[in-house]
């Protein structure tokens, strides 16, 4: 950082290569020297996250990847419920990562050894559904040519998880109860049961409660399902987290790709750190891997990044900068996402 009492320094120091983050004139206030202090902090932290070292390994908890507070609570909540036998109930927006805490979950408690099978609800349609988690018999309806088990049976004495809950239609959910309170299934065409031994892993991007009390879900399967709930926050909320992923993805495409020295510039990172990220873990993923096979070079800048990530590459803003200050910054973010080339047209007044 650089101090002075001479103000009109400002611009050459913008325009000079000194090393110096930040420029502070005197006098200044405590909020000003605080402000800067944090913003030289923020850009120490983007730069070293700006390349991989070789060998470097990430923090993570059996797939999930995280240091941030709030995933570190995750992570704690994970490992109590993996020692219970209760029913959770995962929410969180999509793409958060909802089925890699299920599997947590799973491999960390006593029946890791068993199966976990996963039952994508929305993919089939009711009568399917029925079949897709109950199983039939040969007959059962038109193209039953064999018996099947269903997910239930190849789960038995282990978990199985039930993505996007709130899609089941409230028939299924009648059915779902049933096996939840007698532990029993019984196959679609056949009239006897079975006794099934398996944990009961939901998950659900939708406000359940709300759902619930809409009538949209059944009351007595939705407190049944939640008796453990474990909430995944959004990607927009572990800021920190975003640097760590996008290294972490960067270093796994860069090595199926054999470009083992790309790396992000500090422009780059920051725009990806201050990007809303509304497909969560899941958007971050494919833009990592769009990035490493698309970008030439050797360094990935603000202007391969995707249109609505390009104006995302802002500073934070307090009321300790001058409007010059921000029109400069809004003007090189212009530039940058046009590659530098902005032309301007001048229109003749009428």
């Amino acid at each position: 950082m650089m101090i002075t009492g001479y103000r009109r320094l400002k611009e050459r120091w913008k325009q000079s290569k000194t090393g110096a983050e930040e420029f502070l004139a005197k006098p200044f206030t405590d909020t000003e020297l605080l402000a800067a202090v944090e913003r030289v902090l923020d850009k120490a932290k983007i730069h070293r996250s700006g390349r991989a070292e070789p060998g470097q390994t990430f923090p993570a908890h059996k797939g999930l990847i995280g240091k941030s507070e709030g995933m570190n609570k995750i992570f704690i909540s994970i490992g109590k419920a993996s020692s219970a036998s209760a029913t959770v109930l995962i929410t969180g927006e999509s793409g958060t990562g909802k089925e890699l805490a299920a599997r947590a979950i799973h491999y960390g408690g006593p029946r890791s050894s068993a199966p976990v099978c996963a039952g994508q609800l929305w993919r089939h349609s009711r009568g399917l559904l029925e079949s897709e988690l109950f199983g039939h018999v040969k007959g059962a309806f038109t193209g039953a040519t064999e018996s099947r088990g269903g997910i239930f049976s190849c789960a038995d004495g282990g978990t199985i998880f039930l993505d996007e809950i709130s899609d089941m239609s409230l028939a299924m959910q009648v059915k779902l109860l049933r096996v939840l309170q007698d532990k029993e299934v019984c196959m679609v065409g056949s009239n006897r049961s079975r006794k099934i031994d398996v944990r009961i892993l939901a998950a659900t991007n939708k406000n359940f409660a709300e759902f619930s009390k809409e009538g949209l879900f059944r009351e007595d399967l939705f407190y049944r399902l939640n008796v453990i709930t474990i909430n995944i926050p959004p990607l927009r909320e572990r800021q920190d987290d975003v640097l760590l992923l996008a290294n972490y993805y960067l270093t796994r495409f860069a090595a199926e790709s054999g470009k083992a020295s790309i790396r992000f510039s500090d422009e780059a990172l920051q725009s990806l750190r201050s990007y809303n990220w509304p497909g969560n873990v899941r958007e971050l993923e494919n833009v990592i891997q769009r990035l490493v096979v698309m970008t030439d070079g050797d360094v990935i800048e603000v202007p391969d990044l995707p249109s609505l990530m390009r104006f995302s590459a802002l500073r934070k803003m307090g009321f300790t900068r001058t409007l010059a200050e921000v029109e400069g910054e809004y003007i090189t973010n212009v530039l940058a996402s046009m590659d530098g080339n902005k032309t301007v047209q001048q229109k003749s007044s009428a």
